[in-house]
């Protein structure tokens, strides 16, 4: 060691050496004897040794290497970070089902022993494949290897097999290829392209119906959409609850609820939600009802098909809302939510009304649901300037003494260029009906459509009946595409709206 001399107290050991430093060598410089006796000279006082310190190497371990220390010192770095990498790992996956590896952020080490700590995960190591053959063949780019009878090529059934059982893969998550480990899989080229085959169609039809459920309304059942659309009004307190489907059609199924409180208006306490379907396979013969609806004419040429749906819930509901000013009993409209229209209930205790088919009247009610349905198809036909275009006994429900109107999304104006055929058809049907019914006092289909459309179209022969209708249709809609203006207007006096025949 060296001796350092001070020649009076207090005066910097950093001050002018009084010998030169003799020359050592490097063994000397790493000595561990000469760094502490040179920091028992700077330390005035000593220090405790620390008997709790738990010492990585033990005492018999070698430390006169350097080499040796460093890689120990590297060593006991990187357990620490590793194990704050698990932990971080750990805190990252949670509970999910899905988890993260950071195993390409270990420190791994070729001489790390195997028991680290107690707590200590399995680490994967990926880098071990055990699908790999032990002795795997690899074709060079010249497509073969060896010579003679050894040759093998790109095409050797084993170097294809094993290669077909790596490709699987790469299939679909939900399909099943099975597990492997530890054994040589040669699949045939046969058998990998038939099962591509199988899995790309299966794949497609998978899409197929996950598209379908989630943009269709099936019977008594609701789309993701159209259900989140429901648990929203139940949320927003306009419905309290929704109990179950009490109805299905063709083009919509019907839920019944209970009503919430809403600001604008007072929601009856039964409610029933009409939900249209969202499939198109009951629209596509219909869209004769809207195309040509003055009211709905321009916005149906710039809609995509799945939006139309939408504008017959819409068209309902201002149907109904002219219904209900001229006095017609018909249900309420409460709000309309894209393709879900809410309407107050026809009935009472979760029973609907029942359907004036399914009704069991007297001949006395039965007479009186007569009249009150020529005098409803009256008003609708003057007061609300509407045709139902779908009218039947069906369509109409007996409650209260009291026959109510239903289901008029498809209802049309008389201008429409089959209003009239469709008001001769719903004339039909409910003279068919009432005639069955043993309703002596009903019309025949040709008095009931002049009572209730105001013409007089003289004759008692169907064809030539819907001749001249076709006729009448044929002139307003030449008409209309001259001038711009309806024929069929309703009159000040409250008389049916009559033919106008200036141009003719």
């Amino acid at each position: 060691a060296r001796d350092l001399d001070f020649t009076r107290e207090g005066s910097s050991p950093w001050g002018a050496p009084v010998l030169a430093p003799a020359p050592c060598s490097l063994a000397d410089v790493m000595s561990e004897q000469l760094a502490r006796e040179l920091h028992e000279e700077s330390n005035p006082f000593p220090e405790i040794p620390d008997t709790d310190l738990d010492l990585t190497c033990t005492p018999e371990a070698e430390t006169s290497s350097d080499l040796m220390l460093a890689q120990m010192l590297q060593m006991e770095f990187d357990r620490e970070f590793d194990t704050q990498l698990r932990r971080e790992e750990r805190k990252f996956n949670g509970d999910s089902k899905v988890s993260i590896s950071f195993e390409n952020y270990r420190m791994v080490h070729p001489y790390e022993d195997s028991d680290s700590s107690e707590d200590e995960v399995d680490w994967q190591d990926t880098r071990h494949d055990p699908y790999k053959a032990d002795k795997p063949t690899t074709i060079p780019k010249k497509g073969f290897v060896g010579k003679g009878k050894n040759i093998t090529t790109k095409h050797d059934e084993e170097v294809c097999g094993r290669k077909n059982t790596a490709r699987m893969d790469n299939f679909a998550p939900e399909v099943q290829v099975g597990d492997g480990i530890g054994m040589d899989l040669k699949l045939s080229n046969h058998v990998y392209n038939a099962l591509k085959r199988h899995c790309d169609t299966e794949q497609r039809r998978s899409a197929r119906l996950h598209e379908k459920k989630e943009h269709s309304t099936a019977e008594q059942a609701v789309d993701p959409r159209t259900r989140l659309l429901m648990y929203k009004m139940v949320n927003a307190g306009i419905l309290e609850n929704i109990n179950g489907c009490i109805s299905t059609g063709k083009e919509s199924v019907v839920f019944h609820a209970n009503g919430g409180s809403f600001e604008e208006k007072i929601v009856p306490e039964e409610c029933v939600l009409k939900v249209f379907k969202t499939t198109l396979n009951e629209f596509k013969n219909r869209d004769k009802y809207i195309k040509d609806d003055y009211r709905f004419k321009d916005r149906f040429s710039k809609l995509n098909p799945r939006k139309i749906i939408r504008l017959w819930a819409e068209k309902e509901m201002h149907n109904l809302s002219r219904m209900k000013k001229a006095g017609i009993p018909c249900p309420e409209v409460v709000i309309l939510k894209k393709h879900i229209l809410v309407m107050s209930f026809i009935g009472k205790d979760h029973v609907p009304a029942p359907k004036l088919k399914d009704s069991t009247l007297s001949s006395e009610d039965m007479k009186k649901a007569y009249y009150q349905v020529l005098n409803i198809m009256q008003r609708l036909y003057q007061d609300c300037n509407l045709v139902h275009a779908d009218l039947s006994e069906y369509n109409m429900l007996w409650h209260d003494g009291q026959v109510w109107f239903i289901d008029v999304s498809q209802s049309i104006e008389p201008t429409h260029p089959h209003g009239l055929e469709f008001l001769f058809r719903d004339c039909r049907n409910v003279a068919k009906f009432f005639q069955k019914a043993g309703v002596a006092e009903a019309l025949n289909v040709f008095e009931l459509f002049n009572t209730v459309s105001g013409l007089q179209i003289n004759s008692d022969n169907e064809a030539d009946f819907l001749a001249q209708i076709e006729a009448l249709e044929k002139r307003n809609e030449d008409h209309v595409q001259k001038s711009g203006k309806k024929i069929f207007t309703d009159t000040s006096d409250g008389s049916p709206p009559q033919l106008n025949t200036d141009d003719d």
